[in-house]
């Protein structure tokens, strides 16, 4: 896919079409205060009174004039160049400005019916906004043309070259607050332009917007030199384009002209580097062009309140005026600010925009906040996925485990078809990672890693193009990937499974858009986030306790069941199913734990499929349960490690205890654990009962924390007979099997933990002690010869270590 748009246009912009811009300007602004304050009166058809002003004043102005500002202006460009475009409000707290501009463009009231754009329209605008049962007070996925929220700072720039990828007409327009530009992922964003390739990927316009404050301070950027400022953004590898607008005493129409030609100067320079990219005439990397846009906080706002500076300060952060319902003077001031923008000549007599508002706007999916890139589900469409068949791993069901194979390379095997057969819709990113997670080398036969800074003659799969993207920021990976999957396409973020906390709270952001967008009827579903965590807690002993972390999982189940999946595959079939599930579904954060290290390979494909399918379910072979044997306990396992050491412990105890009635259930997908009422894949108290019982003891090895098991259970009825073994915070820098016995998860520990709670303990004393013995004896090993003892390392299922 190769650029084919990208237009220059005639300069300069024409005076009409200036005038164009500074009528939408001051009705998007008058629309954007009336949010804040207004109830009633819209057009203020009578003198303002306490009755028509909200009680609760909610909301962001400080921002807001100038996203204002830059969408009109940014209107202008796109109607004359016919270009299609992406706004991303990076101060997404600025939310009355994305639904103003929307309304003002006609798609607020294609979505919304009964928001019509008349004096009633106005109105029931006015009132929804950060008003119960309304619209939030920043940008939202009810907001037409967003796809990103802003509640938390620092995502932008990610999302806007996330989104840029393989659309290579698609310009992004990246407004970027100068608070939010103090972030991390803001500042490790900037580096994402030596990623995407100048003829195959579009092009974003990062637009830094320094009004100088944040809540109570000021910002970084807008206090250092200007050269200091220029060359940070030269240094990032940009062609800044400073413009100063607002200046004290100045006209707007000068600000307007000068902002005009600094956006036309951007974009013809944009033109010139996208045709050079095309005919191959392109050398080197460019340098993208940036603006650097100062303009004073809360713009037109009242410049004095109380005698105390408001416009330009951090005071029109918020809301400017705050006691208007009770103070007379505060609300003639009020009145006074929205009369300035002469709302007579913006509107007409039943409250629509007037002509000169709306000619200088996009038709049609040129509006930015109709573009379908913005609703991405429109645009997504199913992969293409190969059968996972093919690449699954053979298992002789009567010699299970025989089998060493590593499942992320499995799965490696089965994402480079992926890769091959979904050319421009599905990528692979992760920090660095995806060869020591095992992926490769299958995925660098299918593709390189897709890099436009300079190489080396050493360098390997390194291309200009590729589907893999590597950059060593979690915060990064992340969010290009949200982007690439808010407009339609789907994905895979690998990383370390320690090191997922980095995106804590990104999960949050993502997942709290999913759950809102999943009740705004006309957006339709995007692909899911599916993030794989490998390199974990049980298989990270040679990195130490800084890489033994497995409490990932329980961030993600804090978010609503309704979006989040934890699924712990044990094997290469079982991992082959979860991930070809994962690519199916939308709408979904799935989060996928599986070892990369060689391990034992438990079930056919056929079996893990179905057992995938269930969620969890008894290992018949595993157990010792009949029907004439009511079973006397439950082992059971989620995740590899666990379900490895669970099913050792079940052989050690056949071998000795063949008395004991054991069953053996391994749990892929958390969810099934809850009641059905708390999550919709939670199994009804039925059929749970079934599986665990409701009276005997289960030991339950787990992949985390332990109380993640009990916190999932705790309404079940046998919880009182559980008891979790898994990670208690106890790490180092030792070998794997001193690992799980250091937290209670070895397969003697686990064995004991059986006999104790079947009340065999006594009766079996001396099996006991030999199991007691056993670790003693594999742990003196461990400190002895620095690895593990083979009867643990060689064990294999149903021959044990000597075969």
């Amino acid at each position: 896919m190769t650029a084919t748009g990208w237009q220059r246009a005639e300069r300069p912009a024409t005076e009409a079409a200036l005038e164009q811009v500074d009528a939408w300007w001051r009705a998007a602004n008058y629309l954007s205060i009336g949010q804040i304050y207004l109830l009633d009166n819209p057009l203020l058809r009578e003198p303002l009174a306490p009755e028509h002003i909200k009680r609760r004043l909610l909301g962001h102005w400080g921002t807001t004039p100038g996203l204002n500002f830059v969408y009109g202006h940014l209107n202008r460009v796109i109607r004359e160049r016919q270009q299609r475009t992406l706004f991303i409000m990076g101060p997404g707290h600025g939310g009355p400005s994305g639904v103003a501009c929307a309304w003002l463009e006609g798609t607020y009231t294609e979505r919304f019916p009964d928001i019509e754009r008349s004096e009633r329209g106005m109105q029931r605008l006015f009132r929804q906004f950060s008003f119960p049962g309304g619209i939030p007070s920043h940008a939202a996925p009810e907001t037409p043309g967003s796809i990103n929220e802003g509640g938390e700072l620092g995502y932008s720039l990610a999302h806007a070259y996330g989104s840029a990828l393989d659309d290579p007409d698609l310009l992004v327009a990246c407004v970027i607050g100068d608070g939010e530009a103090e972030t991390g992922p803001l500042a490790a964003s900037w580096h994402a332009n030596k990623l995407l390739n100048p003829a195959a990927d579009g092009v974003v316009l990062p637009i830094l917007h320094l009004n100088g404050w944040k809540i109570a301070n000021p910002t970084l950027l807008a206090r250092i030199p200007e050269e200091e400022l220029l060359a940070l953004m030269r240094g990032y590898g940009h062609d800044p384009i400073l413009v100063t607008v607002g200046e004290r005493g100045e006209e707007h129409a000068v600000s307007h002209a000068r902002f005009a030609e600094a956006l036309d100067d951007a974009l013809d320079r944009i033109a010139a580097i996208k045709a050079a990219a095309v005919e191959g005439t392109l050398r080197g990397r460019p340098a993208w062009p940036m603006l650097v846009l100062r303009s004073p906080k809360g713009w037109t706002c009242p410049a004095e309140v109380d005698g105390l500076p408001v416009e330009g300060t951090w005071r029109s952060h918020q809301v400017p005026l705050e006691r208007v319902r009770e103070d007379d003077a505060h609300r003639e001031l009020l009145e006074q600010w929205l009369h300035s923008y002469r709302p007579d000549e913006l509107f007409d007599e039943t409250g629509a925009p007037r002509s000169i508002v709306t000619a200088g706007a996009p038709e049609g999916d040129l509006r930015m906040s109709a573009t379908p890139v913005a609703n991405g589900g429109l645009l997504r469409r199913d992969l293409a996925l190969a059968d996972t068949a093919a690449h699954a791993r053979a298992v002789d069901p009567q010699a299970r485990g025989a089998e060493q194979s590593s499942a992320t390379a499995a799965l490696g095997e089965w994402l480079a078809d992926v890769l091959r057969d979904n050319p421009h819709t599905f990528r692979i990113l992760g920090p660095d990672e995806t060869a020591s997670n095992r992926l490769a080398p299958a995925v660098y036969e299918a593709t390189a890693k897709q890099w436009n800074a300079e190489t080396l003659p050493i360098d390997e799969h390194l291309a200009p193009t590729g589907r893999v993207l590597e950059v060593l920021s979690e915060h990064l990976c992340q969010g290009l990937l949200e982007g690439y999957l808010l407009t339609g396409r789907h994905g895979l973020f690998t990383t370390y499974e320690a090191f997922a906390h980095i995106v804590d709270s990104m999960l949050g952001q993502h997942a709290k858009w999913l759950e809102s967008a999943s009740h705004v009827p006309w957006r339709e579903p995007v692909a899911s986030l599916n993030i794989l965590l490998s390199s974990h807690v049980w298989r990270q002993d040679h990195n130490g306790f800084s890489h033994q972390d497995p409490g990932f999982i329980d961030v993600a189940l804090n978010k609503s069941p309704e979006i989040v999946r934890v699924v712990l595959p044990f094997d290469a079939n079982t991992l082959l199913s979860t991930a070809d599930h994962c690519l199916r579904s939308v709408g979904h954060i799935n989060v996928i734990v599986a070892g990369k290290h060689p391990s034992p390979q438990w079930l056919t494909m056929a079996e893990a499929q179905a057992h995938c399918e269930r969620g969890l379910g008894v290992l018949e072979w595993a157990g010792t349960e009949t029907e004439e044997r009511p079973v006397d306990a439950v082992l059971a396992a989620a995740g590899d490690v666990p379900t490895h050491e669970a099913l050792a412990a079940a052989w050690l105890l056949r071998e000795r205890v063949p008395e004991l009635s054991l069953r053996v259930v391994n749990v892929v997908d958390l969810g099934r654990l809850q009641q059905a009422d708390q999550h919709p894949h939670g199994l009804p108290d039925a059929e749970y009962d079934r599986i665990f019982t409701r009276d005997k003891p289960v030991v339950f090895a787990y992949h985390g924390y332990p109380w993640t098991i009990h916190r999932l259970t705790y309404r079940r009825a046998g919880h009182d007979q559980l008891h979790v073994h898994g990670f208690l915070e106890r790490g180092t820098t030792t070998t794997p099997f001193d690992m799980v016995m250091m937290n209670g998860l070895d397969r003697y520990t686990l064995a004991i933990a059986v006999l104790d709670r079947a009340g065999l303990a006594e009766s079996h004393a001396g099996v006991r002690q030999e199991l007691v013995e056993a670790r003693d004896r594999a742990k003196a090993h461990t400190r002895e010869h620095g690895i593990d003892i083979p009867e643990v390392a060689d064990w294999v299922w149903g021959r044990g270590a000597d075969g």
